[in-house]
């Protein structure tokens, strides 16, 4: 017996060298001298040569001057990969597509449809009945709640509208016994009732002020324009306008990828991002913005390719090497 196990631990011990040894030690060394990119993340350098992030990897772009990527339902968080799991009649994947197209579409004419909405929007009706934030609240429950909860300042507002309104939070607690103390999101519905007959035509959004000590200060206010009113608005004014010839978007721009974190987007999506991206460098260095945009394009192109060297498959980019070439022909956005 002694003698098997013997065998047995010289045979647990060879195993245990081979395979958490000297196997891994072949690999590491197969790939920093063979695939030392791959190897170490595909990490690529910005400008003053430090990693800025992996070629594999989606990270956000908030400024005009950059292509954005696809939208992320893990929120561009690498340890975290997911979809958004949504079916196709939820309508909570209905909303976060028109939320996305709102504040982007435009006519076939060129001209953008957000002054549309926003004007729509100021008149307070939908399907002939007044107060249109009311009737998306109660209409969408779930998403007065999402609202809510998304920002901790939304909580703030509405923690500071019920202690303004005790009878309604009352009433509120008298129609639902089983929630003596209702939080927040609770009382999204009745909240934004209020605020739809208080304020007709405004809808609570994030606006920034210059504070007494020239910081900047942002605060929930009324307001009748601006992207949260193009974006949470856009479909209930497409129900009330299907006749609107509107210019087909690419879906990448507003669909999110399986893992939430494809670092590519559609060659078509780059190139209807191309107008914006080109009138704000444009702008920052005070250049004609149509050689801006030719040059900008070439860059695209540049970067643009097509699955196994081109044969099968459509043309896309890299958001992350399309952006650093940005950055290497006109270097950093100048402050302003």
């Amino acid at each position: 017996m002694l003698r098997n196990l013997g065998k047995s631990i010289l045979l647990l011990a060879f195993a245990l060298i081979i395979c958490c040894g000297l196997y891994p030690f072949a690999l590491w060394v197969i790939g920093q001298v063979v695939f030392p990119f791959q190897a170490n993340g595909s990490m690529l350098n910005g400008p003053d040569g430090k990693p800025v992030g992996s070629r594999l990897i989606a990270q956000p772009f908030t400024k005009d001057e950059y292509f954005q990527p696809r939208p992320s339902a893990a929120s561009y968080d690498a340890s975290a990969s997911t979809s958004s799991a949504l079916s196709a009649n939820n309508y909570a994947l209905r909303d976060r597509v028109a939320r996305a197209i709102g504040p982007l579409a435009s006519y076939r004419n060129g001209k953008p449809v957000a002054p549309d909405i926003e004007a729509w929007f100021q008149k307070d009706m939908f399907q002939g009945g007044l107060h249109i934030v009311a009737q998306w609240a109660d209409l969408h429950n779930s998403l007065a709640q999402a609202w809510v909860k998304a920002d901790p300042t939304h909580g703030t507002y509405v923690d500071s509208w019920s202690k303004a309104h005790p009878d309604l939070v009352a009433k509120w607690i008298k129609d639902n016994p089983a929630t003596p103390q209702p939080k927040a999101p609770d009382l999204a519905v009745v909240f934004f009732e209020n605020f739809s007959k208080d304020n007709p035509g405004r809808f609570p959004s994030a606006v920034t002020h210059k504070g007494a000590d020239n910081k900047d200060q942002t605060t929930i206010e009324p307001v009748e324009d601006g992207s949260d009113v193009q974006s949470f608005f856009f479909d209930m004014w497409r129900q009330e306008h299907p006749e609107a010839d509107i210019q087909d978007l690419p879906a990448d721009m507003v669909t999110t990828s399986a893992s939430g974190l494809d670092p590519h987007i559609a060659l078509q999506d780059a190139e209807y991002q191309l107008d914006r991206v080109a009138a704000k460098w444009a702008a920052d260095l005070k250049r004609d913005p149509a050689t801006v945009r030719k040059e900008i394009e070439q860059i695209v192109q540049q970067n643009a390719s097509a699955p196994w060297f081109g044969l099968a498959g459509e043309k896309f980019v890299n958001v992350l090497e399309l952006n650093l070439g940005l950055r290497k022909r006109y270097g950093a956005i100048p402050s302003t």
